[in-house]
């Protein structure tokens, strides 16, 4: 069993005590074994010098969508169901094998070169074979499946499937991936959202969900043009209706929920339902602010996530916290959202809303070596005489100060080179199949 150890760090632990601790982190295997701690470096197979650096526990992304990262910049400046119809659904569609594939690679070197060690990711109709085919080189951690669309008028040809086909292609990538590498991929259902689902594809999704134990992943409630049109066709707002359909539970993880009633809010409180606040992006497409605060007083569990890169633009954990502790101060004030809170939705509580809460979101001995270790020695974050460290980290750090990311027990990126991703030819090939999409389309920016 490989020893890694990581010397003379400022360890940000996030246990239930939120400890700050000076000394050495001890990684055997994928585990933690030592936390704080001086170890000898003796029978040790890598030594990290950690002086001066700060290790955190790698950010839990609680949504993405991967297949959308070659999209970025293609759907600048529009609204939600514009966004969809004109660029988003039009791209997708025109996907190909190689372009769902280095769409994914292309987004997850971005997000491990900002601390991202685990995502919750939304793939597109086809082709979800060739981004768990990334997800698994690449190393991240991921809770992923293909995204499920059996109705609307307005879908490209290319995304709409029956229902019987988007079931039996879902429960073959779910019984192919889900477990993988000792469970470090895991498989989610993941309807789009109520629009473009019918009832009989929901209902057969929360019941075999609840046979094969895993998550459900979808969006409610970011576009009041969205809820309207699910009120329209189902008589019920949003969350009513999944709770109506029995879909509410403790393995329901929603995107955005921007727009909700009190009695919307209370059903997630009850169900145990988790919250994936997605701030860049709601901002981006002018969806709308989340009642973030009141939730989080509800007892109600929020992740962050950056959503997909034409929503947002970029996947960075940190500009999610800076955007999740700031928006909400003015309606709220300015002890509102304040930094521990927001650092605990990036990890523990990302952990959380995975059901992964025992074994990473933070740096304990016997969980998943999963961290990031920052060097924050640079002038905006200077001086740290003072500060609190999780303060300097949410409202002054940036994704540039990852030096290093471990997931697993493994490094996948040291002193900002990648070690599971060729950049060059992930930027090269993402230039060709962007291209490649956009003739096939027609669309023009």
């Amino acid at each position: 069993m490989a020893k890694l150890l990581i010397k003379n760090a400022e360890i940000i632990t996030m246990n239930a005590r939120e400890e700050i601790v000076k000394g050495d982190l001890l990684i055997e295997g994928d585990k933690i074994s030592s936390v704080g701690a001086s170890i000898d470096e003796e029978n040790v197979d890598q030594v990290i010098d950690a002086s001066g650096r700060t290790v955190i526990p790698g950010f839990i992304q609680t949504h993405i969508h991967l297949c959308q990262t070659l999209f970025r910049g293609k759907a600048d400046d529009l609204q939600l169901m514009d966004w969809l119809r004109t660029r988003i659904w039009p791209l997708e569609a025109a996907h190909d094998e190689d372009s769902v594939y280095i769409s994914a690679m292309l987004g997850i070197g971005e997000l491990i070169a900002g601390g991202s060690t685990t995502i919750v990711d939304m793939e597109t109709v086809h082709h979800t074979n060739e981004a768990f085919e990334a997800i698994a080189k690449s190393g991240i951690r991921a809770l992923s499946g293909k995204v499920m669309m059996d109705k609307g008028d307005d879908v490209p040809a290319g995304l709409q499937e029956k229902t019987e086909d988007s079931i039996q292609e879902s429960v073959n990538l779910l019984e192919k991936w889900n477990g993988y590498d000792s469970g470090r991929i895991r498989y989610a259902f993941a309807p789009r959202f109520v629009i473009s689902c019918t009832e009989d594809l929901l209902v057969q999704v929360r019941d075999l969900a609840e046979q094969y134990g895993v998550f459900v992943h979808t969006h409610a409630s970011e576009n009041r043009g969205e809820i309207a049109i699910v009120e329209h066709d189902t008589g019920m707002r949003n969350i009513i209706y999944l709770d109506h359909i029995g879909l509410a539970g403790k393995k329901l993880i929603l995107a955005h929920c921007i727009w909700l009633t009190d009695e919307e809010k209370a059903i997630i409180r009850k169900r145990g339902v988790h919250v994936s606040h997605c701030p860049g992006s709601n901002l981006k497409l002018a969806s709308g602010i989340a009642s973030v605060p009141q939730m989080a007083g509800m007892g109600i569990n929020i992740g962050l996530g950056a959503d997909g890169a034409p929503c947002n633009n970029n996947l960075d954990m940190f500009n999610e916290m800076r955007l999740a502790a700031l928006i909400h101060k003015p309606a709220n004030g300015p002890t509102a959202m304040d930094a521990h809170h927001v650092f605990r939705m990036a990890t523990i509580d990302g952990a959380r809303a995975v059901g992964m809460e025992d074994e990473i979101g933070s740096i304990e001995p016997g969980k998943k070596a999963d961290l990031a270790i920052l060097n924050m020695n640079q002038f905006h974050c200077s001086p740290s005489f003072g500060t609190d460290p999780i303060s300097r980290i949410v409202y002054s750090a940036i994704s540039t100060d990852v030096e290093t990311t471990i997931i697993n027990g493994k490094v996948v990126m040291e002193n900002r080179l990648m070690k599971t991703i060729d950049k060059k030819i992930v930027l090269k090939e993402s230039e060709r199949a962007i291209t490649r999409l956009m003739k096939r389309t027609g669309i023009r920016v």
